[in-house]
C-alpha cells in the first residue's frame, strides 16, 4: 500500500484512459485490447484492481469509449467490489481528448495530485508509485516515470536504408501514470484545447509545452504498455502461473445384483454368461459409477439427478446415454476429461479377456484417447455379497481439468 495522504488537505485522483479502439491487437469478440482476458480477468480489471489495492484512498477515474458501457459493465462482473468505487466518464476522439474528460470529471471535487496512466499497463508496481508520490509531495508539478533507452537507435532514410546513428545518451522511454497537480495539468489541456493543439501523444508533452518542468523519476521495467496481441500472449502466460491450476477428481461407486440371465454389460460390452444384472436401464455398473465420477468433477448431482430410476423412458437404456450426457456438462461447464479409471469387483464373469475392449468402448464414448482410460478387476476373494456371487460392483474416479477457474 502506498499512502498519498500527508494531511487532510492531500488528496490523489488516477484517471485510467481506456477509450482507445486497440486495432494494433487484432479483432476480437473480446473488444479493444483493455477487455481482451490475461490471467482469466479482462486487464482492465486488473489495472483497476492494483491501483485499488496499492492507492486505497484514491479517487478512479475510468475513461471508455461511449460504445464501450456494455463491455466494461461485464468486465466489472469480475471485480464486483469495484463498481461502487469508480467514476465512469466518455472520452473523445483522441487521447489528449479523452484526458481532458476525466480531468473535467474531478473538477467538482478536485484532488491535489493526479495520476494519468493507460489502461493497458497492469504491471506497473509500489516502488514506482512511491518514487512518484515523492517527488510530488516534495513539491514536483509534473513527474514522468521513464527507463532509460536500452537498444542502439538508428535513424532510416526514405529509401529504407539506415543514414545515421542516434546516440541514446540522455534519451528515455516514457511510462505512465504521468502525475501531476491537478490544476496545473487542467490548466495545461484546457490551454492545448482552445488554442486547437491536438498533437501531444502523451500529457508530459503538454506539460512541458506550458512551461510545466517535468521532473523524471526511475520507472519500471515490468511496466509495459500491452499494444499488439503478442503483448497480450506474453502476459496472459506471465499470469497463468499465479493462478492454481484447476484439476478436480470425481469418484463414483455403484453395485448392482445378479440375477438369473444371459450375460452382463460392462463398460458397454456384453459378455455372455450365465447371471444378468439387474436394473432399470442395461445396469451396466461400470458406466454408472463413472457417470457419477465426471458429475461430481462440477457439482452436477449424481446419475439418479438426471435419470431418475422411476422414468419409464430409461427402462433398458443403454448406459452410455448417461455417459456421454455426463460428458457434456462438464465439457459445457469449460472441463476438458484428463482420465478415466473404473475398478471392477466381481467374481465372475472374468474380465482380463474384454478389458481392451471396454477400454476402446470407453475412449469412443468419452472422446478422449485410449491411454486416459483404464479398466482393472478383481475379486472380492469370495467375502461378502460380491463374494456369494450375488453382484459386481464397480468403483470409477475421473480426472477433469476446468480453464480458467480459480476456487
Amino acid at each position: 500500500m502506498v499512502h498519498t495522504k500527508t494531511d487532510g488537505a492531500r488528496s490523489t485522483a488516477v484517471i485510467l484512459v481506456a477509450a482507445g479502439r486497440g486495432e494494433r491487437a487484432g479483432a476480437s469478440s473480446e473488444g479493444p485490447k483493455q477487455y481482451r482476458r490475461i490471467g482469466g480477468k479482462p486487464v482492465i480489471v486488473h489495472t483497476l484492481e492494483k491501483f485499488h489495492t496499492l492507492l486505497p484512498d484514491a479517487s478512479l477515474v475510468v475513461v471508455i469509449h461511449p460504445d464501450d458501457e456494455a463491455l466494461l459493465s461485464n468486465a466489472l462482473t469480475y471485480a464486483p467490489h469495484l463498481q461502487r468505487t469508480i467514476m465512469i466518464t466518455h472520452g473523445g476522439k483522441t487521447r489528449q481528448q479523452s484526458v481532458l474528460a476525466g480531468l473535467a470529471a474531478l473538477e467538482s471535487a478536485p484532488p491535489q495530485w493526479v495520476m494519468i496512466h493507460d489502461a493497458v499497463r497492469p504491471f506497473f508496481d509500489q516502488p514506482m508509485l512511491e518514487r512518484i508520490i515523492n517527488a510530488l509531495a516534495g513539491g514536483a508539478e509534473a513527474v514522468l516515470p521513464a527507463m532509460p533507452v536500452a537498444d542502439t537507435l538508428k535513424r532510416g532514410s526514405e529509401s529504407g536504408h539506415v543514414s545515421d546513428t542516434v546516440s541514446r545518451s540522455g534519451l528515455f522511454a516514457a511510462q505512465t501514470p504521468q502525475s501531476f497537480t491537478y490544476a496545473k495539468i487542467l490548466s495545461a489541456h484546457k490551454k492545448a484545447a482552445e488554442t486547437g493543439r491536438d498533437d501531444f501523444t502523451d500529457d508530459a508533452a503538454i506539460a512541458e509545452w506550458a512551461g510545466l518542468p517535468v521532473l523524471l523519476v526511475e520507472g519500471s521495467a515490468d511496466n509495459i504498455k500491452l499494444t499488439v496481441k503478442r503483448d497480450l500472449e506474453m502476459a496472459d502466460a506471465r499470469l497463468i502461473p499465479t493462478l492454481l491450476p484447476d484439476v478436480r477428481t470425481g469418484n463414483g461407486y455403484d453395485v448392482h445384483q445378479l440375477v438369473p440371465g444371459e450375460g452382463v454389460t460392462l463398460c458397454g460390452i456384453f459378455i455372455p454368461h450365465t447371471q444378468a444384472l439387474s436394473g432399470h436401464s442395461d445396469a451396466d455398473v461400470a458406466l454408472h459409477a463413472l457417470t457419477d465420477a465426471l458429475l461430481a468433477t462440477c457439482g452436477a448431482g449424481d446419475i439418479g439427478d438426471h435419470f431418475p430410476p422411476s422414468d419409464p423412458q430409461w427402462r433398458g437404456a443403454a448406459s452410455r446415454i448417461f455417459l456421454e450426457h455426463a460428458a457434456k456438462i462438464v465439457r459445457d461447464a469449460g472441463g476438458t476429461i484428463m482420465n478415466a479409471d473404473i475398478s471392477l469387483i466381481a467374481e465372475a464373469p472374468k474380465i482380463g479377456p474384454h478389458r481392451l475392449t471396454m477400454r476402446e468402448k470407453l475412449s469412443e464414448i468419452l472422446n478422449i484417447s485410449l491411454d486416459r482410460c483404464s479398466v482393472k478387476a478383481t475379486t472380492n476373494e469370495k467375502i461378502g455379497f460380491v463374494g456369494r456371487g450375488e453382484g459386481i460392483a464397480a468403483i470409477a474416479t475421473a480426472t477433469v481439468v476446468y480453464q480458467g477457474k480459480t476456487p
